[in-house]
């Protein structure tokens, strides 16, 4: 890590601190890689330096063939596998079935059942018996997302939800990620600071909120999938 600054080199052994301790305490603890360039970053330090930890992604059905690439480029790079989680067929089929194949836009209760199906359900399976899941997320990502702890119970699921990232910049995030040399999303850069499915994902102008792009139509107290709490936000009285 030589080639780092002072200062993200810090971040970086925090970050790993973080990823050791979770598997010291927690032992079975899996990434939910999100395949954006915050996991780029977890990705490399985890296959690189904390393997014990498993990560896995959800192909919900509706990726951009960029992310595809990207799984396909980090695999190559580590020479590892991917997990990867679908939606359960007979489950998606009913919901498209009843809703239609873009139904999500009719409401937010919609667009939530379609979250549920295609993302909440494998995410589900897939930490089912895990002591601790850990996240990419940033607390400059959304003024909710600033409200989170490094490590916190998530009742939910019914494990500790472990975030090594908190403190980091978008700026050291991509530092990184040019020091290193390490593939990212093509989408990245075309203005999509977060990446989702296709249809409910969309590049951001400049000074927008980095979650903006995502679920653009609805209020930006609801942009989330149900993998993280929709915390309130908001002044004491």
């Amino acid at each position: 890590m030589s080639d780092l600054s002072k200062t993200l080199r810090e971040r970086t052994e925090d970050t790993l601190s973080h990823l050791r301790s979770a598997v010291a305490e927690f032992k079975n603890v899996c990434y939910a890689n999100s395949l954006g360039s915050e996991s780029v970053v977890l990705t490399d330090l985890i296959w690189s330096l904390v393997p014990e930890i498993e990560i896995f992604s959800i192909d919900t059905g509706r990726l951009y063939p960029e992310t595809y690439d990207l799984i396909e480029r980090l695999q190559q790079r580590y020479g590892r596998t991917l997990t990867l989680y679908y939606p359960k067929t007979s489950d998606l089929e009913g919901w498209v079935g009843k809703n239609g194949i873009n139904g999500f836009r009719d409401s937010l209760e919609q667009r939530h059942g379609c979250c549920g199906v295609r993302k909440v359900e494998p995410f589900r399976r897939a930490v089912s018996g895990r002591g601790a899941w850990v996240t990419g997320i940033r607390r400059g990502q959304s003024a909710s997302r600033a409200l989170a702890a490094p490590v916190e119970w998530d009742g939910q699921y019914g494990l500790h939800k472990v975030s090594p990232l908190l403190e980091w910049s978008e700026n050291e995030i991509w530092e990184y990620i040019r020091k290193k040399r390490l593939p990212y999303n093509a989408l990245h850069d075309r203005g999509f600071p977060s990446i989702g499915c296709a249809p409910c994902t969309r590049a951001v102008q400049p000074g927008e909120d980095e979650r903006s792009g995502r679920w653009w139509w609805e209020r930006s107290d609801s942009r989330e999938c149900g993998l993280h709490p929709r915390r309130q936000v908001g002044f004491a009285k």
